[in-house]
């Protein structure tokens, strides 16, 4: 059974809505893509193991030309390769325990209801206008190009191999046709200019109010500084039309004109709450969407997109009297040997691919460990990979359990002592609590790692310091209280990894006899019976690693 709906248990601290940027609906889920969603679901999960009521959302992008192509390419209607693609990200999300409440799509009719619903406002408040524009045509597809099928050279750093939209060398955004010596990607042939009327939406006449809400701490300082580059000049009129052959919702008063998959696929943050809404009768859609809202509102996005979502969506918000959000989270991308991996560039790994080798939790863990507030791209590198997951994962965390439950198991039949061996020990784990939060709280997963990794290292020292095999003839009691001890800072230290690796703390509840909860942290496990001690995690096959690059 896929996932669509899933419910939650919450204490009422906070309400809180979280939304991923959508996977685009003409290819599988690489691990790219997937950086950004454990990125947020790692926080999601976090918020809610505080007690919040946290609501986690996404939708996939299902409009636009490439789906016309993939199509095309399938011999199949785009409605239905969009569905086959929707039922494998769901699956593929899934798999990693991305723990979404709701995933829908742009396709989805409460989003055209939305889409024209926020068209009929922009007319009436006159924010609309008709153009004539300028756009590039490939002459033997007999298609307007749209910006993400065509590179060339920037025309401002003059990078070669550049999108016609935005450089991934110096972050400018320009028009397709400033695009220098470009190509069409469709058939690898010189385009030519040609005309055609479209509809533009009067983004400049929000300039003051969008330039005052960028300073409201929405953004990090990186981004924030980037976004005033775009205010150096004034804003440009938004065209929010495409021509066909296109796959979309049409705009109902133009002729063969669809809405510009940009103008739908954010409002699919609204139509995507507001069907979960329908699903869950506890849900009030104005409680989180209103202009006045208390609700908090977060969204993580890749760092290629910041302009649609500081620009663009805040706009479309604002004509709605819909509520902004709180903070934008942006992160980079993910590099192999420097190259970023790209799904429309042919470079990737899918995560089905990724799963036939190694598990979900070790792609949670090793992007954890690089994940800061920063805004910098992550290098996958293979021996680090191996090194994280075997020496962090297996050696230094799992290894204390293992070695702890074996005297358990043999000497007390897994029940452990009535007291700590050192409650000073048991103190300082528990006293990082507050530090651990801070990390979480910040998007400083790597800074969460380090510090559990240091309570992994000292707890080992504790126990070899101890040497409880030395205790089996000369001291029982002391072995059992030494070892229950070593249990105790395994708990802790799981406790705190909790929202990273969701598949071994299934696995270490299971062990333990008990949930893994945040505000337990402070009550340990005395007289407690645990359970035979059984793999939690398998060491990674570094002969696996040349099968996947392969």
């Amino acid at each position: 059974m896929l996932l669509l709906y899933r419910e939650y248990k919450y204490d009422y601290k906070k309400k809180i809505l979280v939304t991923c940027a959508l996977p685009y609906a003409n290819g599988p889920i690489h691990i790219g893509h997937m950086l950004e969603h454990i990125q947020a679901d790692i926080w999601v999960r976090y918020k809610r193991m505080l007690g919040n009521e946290v609501w986690f959302i996404c939708a996939d992008d299902s409009h636009g030309t490439p789906i016309i192509l993939k199509s095309r390419k399938c011999n199949s209607h785009p409605k239905k390769v969009i569905s086959s693609i929707f039922q494998k990200h769901i699956y593929d999300f899934n798999c990693f325990n991305i723990s979404y409440n709701n995933y829908s799509s742009t396709h989805h009719p409460k989003n055209a209801y939305f889409l024209k619903k926020i068209y009929y406002k922009l007319k009436l408040n006159n924010l609309l206008t008709l153009k004539n524009v300028i756009q590039l045509y490939d002459v033997k597809e007999n298609i307007f190009l749209p910006d993400r099928f065509v590179t060339g050279t920037c025309p401002f750093c003059y990078t070669n191999n550049q999108y016609g939209d935005n450089c991934d060398s110096c972050g400018s955004v320009y028009k397709t046709t400033e695009l220098l010596d470009p190509t069409s990607n469709i058939s690898n042939t010189c385009p030519v200019l040609r005309d055609s009327t479209h509809i533009f939406f009067n983004i400049n006449i929000f300039q003051k109010n969008l330039y005052s809400w960028m300073h409201t701490g929405v953004l990090n300082m990186h981004s924030l500084n980037k976004m005033k580059e775009w205010f150096c000049n004034d804003l440009k009129p938004w065209n929010i039309s495409r021509d066909i052959p296109y796959f979309g919702f049409k705009i109902p008063d133009l002729q063969n004109k669809y809405f510009y998959v940009w103008l739908d696929a954010p409002i699919a943050y609204i139509s995507t709450f507001s069907n979960l809404c329908n699903h869950n009768q506890s849900l009030n859609f104005d409680e989180f969407w209103n202009i006045r809202s208390e609700t908090e509102f977060y969204q993580f996005i890749g760092k290629d997109i910041v302009y649609f979502h500081t620009l663009f969506w805040p706009a479309i918000l604002e004509v709605m009297k819909f509520r902004k959000p709180t903070k934008i989270f942006v992160h980079g991308h993910v590099t192999m040997k420097g190259m970023k991996l790209s799904k429309s560039r042919g470079k990737l790994i899918t995560v089905n691919k990724f799963l036939n080798y190694f598990d979900s939790d070790s792609l949670r863990y090793y992007y954890a460990s690089k994940l800061s507030s920063k805004i910098e791209d992550i290098e996958f590198n293979t021996t680090d990979f191996i090194n994280k997951i075997n020496s962090d994962i297996v050696n230094k965390i799992v290894n204390l359990a293992a070695r702890s439950a074996s005297f358990l198991n043999k000497n007390f039949n897994n029940l452990l002592s009535s007291k700590l061996e050192n409650i000073k020990l048991y103190i300082e784990f528990t006293s990082i609590s507050h530090k651990i939060s801070v990390f979480f709280e910040n998007m400083e997963f790597n800074l969460v790692i380090k510090e559990i990794i240091k309570l992994a290292e000292i707890a080992n020292q504790y126990f070899n310091y101890k040497k409880p095999w030395t205790l089996l003839t000369k001291d029982k009691i002391k072995l059992q209280e030494i070892c229950s001890m070593a249990i105790n800072l395994f708990r802790i230290i799981m406790i705190y990894i909790q929202p990273i690796v969701p598949n071994l703390i299934l696995n270490v509840e299971k062990f333990l006899l008990t949930k893994l909860d945040w505000h337990s942290i402070n009550y340990p496990l005395l007289n407690h019976r645990i359970s035979t001690f059984k793999s939690l995690y398998k060491r990674i096959n570094v002969n696996c690693l040349d099968d996947l690059f392969m």
